[in-house]
């Protein structure tokens, strides 16, 4: 498949830049920074009205049947703009394990309110810090779900959660609709994220794979999201290279642009680098979904988008000195979103482990 956009991709991504740079206010990011239990809800009201939560999605469930490129031009975008809620990521994610299971009339249900965002949906696979495996923390039985699921993203806010619980014959990936369901939200350092324990007891929940295909399952919708989670990291990295650089372009230190000195233009230059690698890799993995090396196109696309915006936070706030510091330039809400998306849906260290077993794999 060909590496480059066609028209109708192009459209998408210069519309959704339009709308969020009109509508999305750095200003208004600030306060959720500090306030638990709060979102963007100007962004996801655009999310909705723009049709991205069906983006996706297929035609029978009310979507508009396209695919992870276009999501991933969205996220990117998102990125760029600092959306303050991950609900696209996490109701996709939530979608995509229940797909398989849509002639359940309950589940199309769910389907369909995805798509239309009118339902949160949220992907609950972390346990005690690692992603996978699994360990025994929550516990599927008889039907009901009981446990403590760990910094859950979007937990905060989701009306269902896709889990990967502890079943009697091994691993088992359910469906369990969260009302009801007790939270316990915990500051982090970017609140806007909506990240809280989900504390099952004796809930309600529906089976969806278990055994080695729980385990598979699981694995291909969190690289789809960790996917979609590189857009987003790619696009906030570009934002600060073009931060970067156009404040190097108008800063003068003893009678000359700070972008003239070396240390500062080289530095930009191998940002611009950065980006475009994570770029690339991002649109790859985004291209290969359901093909034999998904796995290791989404890991290296998620290694690459965590280096970039993490590059770019650290290097921005550099190259703006003193003022890169202090919330005027808002560049600490890129350096805060960074750090959170660094370790949504698993962290690097994680990331690289599955790169390492994908490419044995190909070697052996």
């Amino acid at each position: 498949m060909s590496l480059l956009y066609d028209d109708g991709q192009l459209a998408i991504a210069s519309e959704s830049r339009r709308v969020l740079e009109a509508k999305v206010s750095l200003e208004a990011q600030l306060p959720l920074l500090e306030t638990q239990g709060a979102y963007d809800t100007a962004f996801w009201a655009i999310a909705r009205e723009q049709g991205w939560t069906a983006l996706a999605m297929p035609e029978r469930h009310g979507g508009i049947d396209l695919g992870l490129v276009e999501l991933g031009l969205v996220a990117l975008q998102a990125g760029r703009s600092l959306s303050g809620a991950p609900f696209v990521t996490t109701s996709y994610g939530a979608a995509a394990a229940l797909l398989a299971h849509d002639h359940d009339p309950a589940i199309a249900e769910w389907l369909r309110r995805l798509a239309s965002g009118a339902a949160i949906g949220a992907v609950a696979f972390a346990e005690r810090g690692a992603t996978l495996p699994l360990s025994s923390a929550v516990r599927f039985s008889g039907g009901r779900l009981s446990g403590t699921k760990p910094a859950v993203c979007a937990g905060l806010h989701a009306d269902l959660a896709v889990v990967l619980a502890c079943g009697d014959h091994g691993p088992a990936l359910v469906l369990a609709p969260l009302e009801g369901v007790t939270r316990e939200a915990f500051d982090t350092f970017d609140n806007s994220r909506g990240t809280a324990h989900l504390l099952f007891a004796d809930t309600p929940a529906t089976s969806l794979a278990h055994g080695d295909a729980a385990i598979a399952t699981a694995m291909k919708v969190l690289a789809e999201q960790a996917v979609i989670v590189a857009h987003e990291q790619t696009g906030g990295a570009e934002r600060l290279m073009e931060l970067a650089r156009d404040h190097a372009n108008t800063r003068h230190a003893f009678g000359s642009p700070i972008g003239a000195f070396q240390s500062v233009k080289h530095r930009i230059a191998e940002l611009y680098g950065l980006v475009e690698l994570a770029r690339a890799s991002a649109l790859h993995a985004a291209t290969r979904v359901g093909q034999a090396d998904f796995l290791k196109a989404a890991a290296a696309a998620r290694i690459s988008a965590t280096e970039a915006y993490d590059t770019a936070a650290r290097d921005c706030i550099q190259i703006h000195g003193g003022i890169g510091v202090t919330w005027e330039g808002a560049l600490h809400l890129h350096m805060r979103r960074a750090r959170s998306l660094a370790i949504e849906q698993g962290n690097s260290l994680f990331w690289e482990d599955v790169l390492v077993n994908e490419m044995t794999k190909a070697a052996a």
